[in-house]
């Protein structure tokens, strides 16, 4: 299993840990995927942070929504709400973001059951995160997976990003990354 590791901004101000120490953690643990995702502040911050993001990483790196960020990364990560605001038939949605990133770009997308799960095979993306495994701090409305996750990913044909409270010691048997944000420190 590969570390994705998400790098949560509001997740690193409350931890008063830096950017470049995420960053050198994700390092440490062998990430071959950092996605960064600020909910919070304006676009001028969050491209200076991506900026920063390039110069100390040479892994992919992947924007959580800001696909107008796109020329800073290698791909964005999209929920299903974005996916549906996008436009609501998912196909051409896609083929809309796409048209938007270009190619060339990798495409990840946000699942929590079976029938997002299902969809997300009819689309021309590169991974689904599924999940949440476990209940977190920073998506308190989400519908906790656990052990039901591992048998929901046998159903993705792309590859899987457990997400949500997972831990470096978890293990799947389907799941291609684990998505660790703060539990990397």
């Amino acid at each position: 299993m590969q570390l994705y590791a998400l790098c949560d901004r509001d997740a690193l101000r409350t931890r008063n840990i830096t950017l470049e120490n995420f960053i050198q953690k994700a390092k440490e643990h062998n990430a071959v995927i950092l996605q960064y995702r600020n909910k919070n502040d304006d676009i001028a911050l969050i491209k200076n942070d991506l900026i920063t993001i390039r110069q100390l990483w040479d892994g992919f790196l992947i924007i959580n929504d800001y696909y107008e960020l796109i020329s800073f990364c290698d791909g964005v990560h999209i929920g299903q709400e974005d996916l549906y605001a996008i436009d609501n038939e998912p196909i051409r949605a896609i083929k809309i973001l796409k048209t938007a990133i270009g190619n060339d770009k990798i495409i990840g997308l946000s699942t929590h059951n079976k029938a997002e799960i299902d969809i997300a095979n009819s689309l021309d993306i590169n991974y689904i995160g599924l999940g949440a495994y476990r209940a977190t701090s920073t998506k308190s409305e989400a519908k906790v997976l656990g052990e039901s996750l591992d048998t929901l990913a046998s159903y993705s044909k792309h590859p899987v990003g457990a997400i949500g409270g997972v831990q470096m010691a978890d293990s799947f048997q389907n799941v291609t990354y684990h998505v660790i944000g703060s539990g990397l420190l």
